[in-house]
């Protein structure tokens, strides 16, 4: 176990637990890591303020994300759930181990010692150890973060690619300079991009889906490929959530989310809003709420929900970047 601080200059960072005597820390409530912070706090003698959090309303994710905005300063999780969480928030330290090392091992029956073995066999081979590799950088490794730093408006231009989005956008009915913001957002209008999990181009199409539309991963690279192909997708989900969201400015948002993380999770988050008293046909506020459930075990394993699991919280705020930068892409001509 490892502790989650906001990555300081090097003379603010807690690198012994001493230094947890003062602070605030926050905890799953009745998890190992409550348990954990209890022993630590009686082997120091006492002093570190621990708070605990209802493991119903918010996860270990949670209080990750809520470390890295700044509403809590302190928390701790697994080293490999710190690590896979590192790479989508880059302004966090997990340096410090509150633990020794756990280590963890498949089990086979006694009677099938030869099933131990053959996985051993299996594991010390070449390919999964090449396989393995390869799924360490993925998903431990490499940033989910947007590449680049902050956009900076050229004058009225709001993208180098205006004419490319108003030229397709007015094709579809679809605000071009929505369209331009979700291209910001996925690729900071990098037509060379191409994302941890395989997304290409500048509106990071992944391969699967170019090929439902009739392209390949390597003509969405092409930019008006990329813009067209897009457009097809988001007039599809469009249609497909018509009856749910009937008014037709509330339902971007919807669209938006789906692109996002695909149509069928935010049916779920509908349903749940549904279910739990929000309003199943708004988004912020309500289906917005419920997306974020959906990386929460008591949620996510509800009977209205059809497909289990998904980082609600990446949809969240990936609706919440779009918008941002829609908001001031409106203001330019």
């Amino acid at each position: 176990q490892v502790l989650v601080q906001p990555k300081k200059g090097e003379a603010e960072l807690i690198d012994d637990v001493t230094d947890l005597v003062g602070k605030d820390v926050y905890v799953e409530a009745d998890s190992k890591y409550e348990a954990r912070i209890r022993n630590l706090n009686d082997e120091l003698g006492g002093g570190i303020n621990i708070h605990t959090v209802s493991r119903d309303t918010m996860i270990t994710e949670d209080l990750i994300a809520m470390v890295s905005e700044g509403s809590i300063p302190l928390t701790i999780v697994d080293s490999d759930i710190a690590r896979i969480n590192k790479t989508y928030y880059n302004d966090l330290d997990i340096t410090l181990p509150l633990s020794f090392e756990q280590r963890a091992a498949w089990a086979v029956a006694p009677d099938r010692a030869w099933l131990g073995d053959s996985i051993n066999a299996w594991l010390n081979s070449d390919k999964p150890r090449e396989e393995q590799a390869m799924l360490l950088k993925r998903y431990f490794e490499m940033s989910k973060n947007e590449p680049g730093g902050r956009y900076a408006f050229n004058g009225s231009r709001v993208t180098p690619f205006d004419h490319l989005f108003k030229q397709y956008a007015a094709n579809y009915s679809w605000d071009w300079k929505l369209l331009a913001s979700q291209a910001y957002v996925e690729s900071k209008f990098d037509s060379t991009a191409v994302s941890w999990a395989g997304a290409r181009g500048l509106m990071q199409i992944m391969p699967k889906t170019a090929k439902g539309y009739g392209q390949t991963a390597k003509s969405v690279m092409k930019n008006d490929v990329a813009i067209e192909t897009a457009l097809k997708l988001l007039k599809d989900l469009d249609k497909q959530l018509a009856a749910k969201v009937p008014d037709e400015n509330e339902r971007k948002k919807f669209v938006i989310a789906a692109y996002n993380s695909g149509i069928a999770h935010v049916y779920d988050a509908i349903n749940l809003a549904k279910k739990y008293g929000l309003n199943p046909q708004k988004w912020d506020n309500n289906v917005a709420k419920a997306i974020l459930w959906k990386s929460n075990p008591r949620y996510y394993k509800d009977p209205v929900v059809k497909y289990g699991y998904s980082r609600g919280r990446e949809t969240f705020d990936y609706v919440n970047r779009v918008y941002r930068f829609y908001n001031k892409a409106r203001i330019k001509a």
